[in-house]
């Protein structure tokens, strides 16, 4: 399933700086930043417990936020896209 996953993470400090690098990173372990602070990731429920669970353990929940979408399976119809940046098919062949 598409899982569209955004955050905001208070950066005025420099542990909120550190914060905002591992949830950065953590979301790129699981799919492709389409803007600054969002993912799209395709996964399983599994997955995305998983991915939930890691990324709360990097937040300060009184300072920062996480917000998950649930596109589902039939994503591709849901998305549309203008301008820069154009995304790359996730489930397709990747060539190396």
């Amino acid at each position: 399933m598409m899982v569209l996953i955004t955050y905001d993470v208070n950066t005025e400090t420099a542990a909120g700086k550190t914060r905002l690098r591992k949830v950065a990173k953590q979301c790129l372990n699981c799919g492709q930043r389409v803007q600054n602070s969002v993912f799209e990731c395709v996964m399983d429920a599994a997955k995305c417990r998983e991915v939930q669970y890691k990324l709360e353990k990097i937040i300060d929940a009184e300072k920062d936020s996480l917000r998950f979408y649930f596109l589902g399976n039939n994503y591709k119809n849901k998305v549309i896209h203008i301008g820069a940046k154009p995304s790359f098919d996730v489930e397709g062949t990747l060539i190396v």
